[in-house]
């Protein structure tokens, strides 16, 4: 699965979105997301296949982190559209000034 199709789903989006303040336990993602431990596993084996996630053992725990590797590529893809939208923000404040 590529990072784009991982991201494609808001649950997974949902449990990105909680590993950016850091590393977590996989039981501590369970209860934060409202889904079945089946359900929050799925989604967080899409998400190590697309390199988004890792995983390490900590004795009975498994504790998830998000890999920045991945997330660079989105970004770089991201960033056109961030210069697209910066273009016409500024086309509309320029506009508003020219209007008051």
């Amino acid at each position: 699965m590529s990072p784009f199709e991982a991201i494609a789903e808001p649950n997974r989006r949902r449990i990105l979105d909680l590993l950016r303040t850091g590393e977590r336990p996989a039981g501590e993602l369970v209860e934060a997301m409202d889904l079945s431990q089946p359900g929050v596993s799925k989604h967080l084996k899409l998400l190590r296949e697309a390199g988004l996630v890792s995983v390490r053992p900590d004795g009975q725990r498994r504790l998830y982190r998000l890999e920045p590797g991945e997330l660079a590529e989105l970004d770089a893809w991201l960033q056109p559209f961030r210069q697209f939208w910066a273009d016409r923000l500024d086309a509309l404040e320029q506009h508003l000034e020219k209007e008051q």
